[in-house]
């Protein structure tokens, strides 16, 4: 197990009926001044923001509002929200809504306080200091209620990019999961598969001697395996959406990723497919994560076997355990199938021809992409022929 520092300081508020006591968590963390960011839609048909809204109000914090966080967030709607934070002295941000919400608030929280452009930090710019955000979460997919990162795509060039800081953990989340039981079936599908991803991205790793996170990775698999089912054919199912809500987080607040080289090229590789098509970002993974693991899978076969053994239950063939690796990765996608997620590049409308653009807007140039195995522009060509 390698070295690691472990910091996660979130205060957790679960449960039904939790968003009504938003302002009471806001006055404890300092918020007087507080930018409300969400997206629309059923938040605001719903009367969560409402309900948020007064809560606030009950505890006599002052408010403004920024709406319109689509999939993907955008640069535009970043830079607006900077804009009223530095007008308005904003000192907190309140996400409401999912894991675009959060990120975009993340951007905000981080541009708020800086004198240069808030890109700089998606581009490598160490981050120091933000606002400090929190959340009231709405959909279990991408556990930026709890983790340290953002992602945003700038509208200059559709360029999806990631930035990571101590200083982007909310500082309290609010997770009722009642709240997502009005969500789209696809969308819950989606968030089962994003958080998977999430764990697989910890889990094919090249550090020896971490059963304790193995092991905390195959839980947490199994337990989405489990619940998304459930969730899908009655999406009322509170236990079941209580249990993908924590699922969820714990996958990405990175408790199950300590100590071990983690890779995330499946994530990136991603991010220039929803970049370019604009598809949900849990719809590209479940097409792209299969195409890596078919690619890199003979790196470390014993992984993938243990893979398929663990968490799907295959036999182990001791003789060719690449062929328990195969039955691992086929049982993976059968599943991501069964909730309805795509799995090649004609189901999301990408198109092979646009592989060479896709490529190039990775910015390898000479350097790899990944950990488990260092992918070249030529390693990545191949992966979304792979997907095709």
């Amino acid at each position: 197990m390698n070295n690691f520092n472990f910091y996660s300081p979130t205060f957790f508020v679960f449960g039904k009926e939790r968003e009504n006591e938003a302002g009471k968590y806001v006055k404890r963390f300092g918020g007087t001044r507080v930018l409300i960011h969400y997206g629309g839609g059923s938040v605001c048909k719903s009367g969560l923001l409402d309900r948020v809204k007064e809560s606030l109000t009950a505890e006599g914090i002052y408010f403004s509002e920024l709406g319109g966080v689509k999939p993907n967030p955008r640069s535009g709607l970043v830079y607006k929200g900077i804009e009223i934070c530095k007008k308005e002295n904003i000192d907190f941000i309140l996400a409401v809504g999912g894991g675009s919400t959060i990120d975009s608030s993340k951007a905000i929280a981080l541009g708020a306080l800086y004198e240069g452009d808030f890109w700089d930090f998606y581009e490598g710019k160490r981050i120091d200091k933000a606002l400090p955000v929190a959340t009231i979460l709405t959909i279990s997919a991408a556990g930026s209620e709890g983790s340290t990162g953002s992602v945003i795509t700038h509208e200059n060039g559709m360029l999806k990019r990631a930035a990571n800081g101590d200083a982007l953990r909310p500082v309290f989340s609010i997770l009722n999961p009642e709240l997502t039981v009005t969500l789209p079936n696809y969308q819950t599908a989606c968030g089962a598969t994003d958080m998977m991803a999430h764990v697989m991205e910890r889990y094919f790793t090249n550090t020896k001697d971490i059963e304790i996170t193995d092991r905390l990775c195959e839980g947490i698999l199994l337990t989405i395996i489990k619940e998304a089912p459930k969730a899908l054919a009655n999406p009322t199912d509170y236990e079941s959406r209580a249990n993908l809500m924590w699922a969820g987080m714990v996958a990405h607040n990175d408790i199950c990723g300590v100590g071990r080289d983690q890779d995330w090229s499946s994530h990136q590789l991603e991010h220039e497919l929803s970049a370019l098509y604009d598809v949900a970002h849990g719809a590209g993974l479940a097409v792209m994560f299969p195409a890596w693991m078919k690619y890199v899978m003979y790196h470390d076969v014993m992984r993938f076997a243990q893979f398929a053994v663990r968490v799907w239950g295959c036999e182990m063939d001791y003789q060719q355990p690449e062929n328990t690796a195969r039955q691992g990765i086929a049982k993976l996608e059968q599943f991501l199938i069964s909730i309805g997620m795509p799995v090649r590049f004609a189901e999301l409308n990408a198109k092979a021809e646009d592989i060479p653009a896709l490529v190039k807007t990775l910015g390898l140039g000479n350097q790899t992409l990944g950990s488990f195995v260092k992918l070249t522009e030529k390693d990545v060509t191949a992966i979304y022929k792979l997907a095709i």
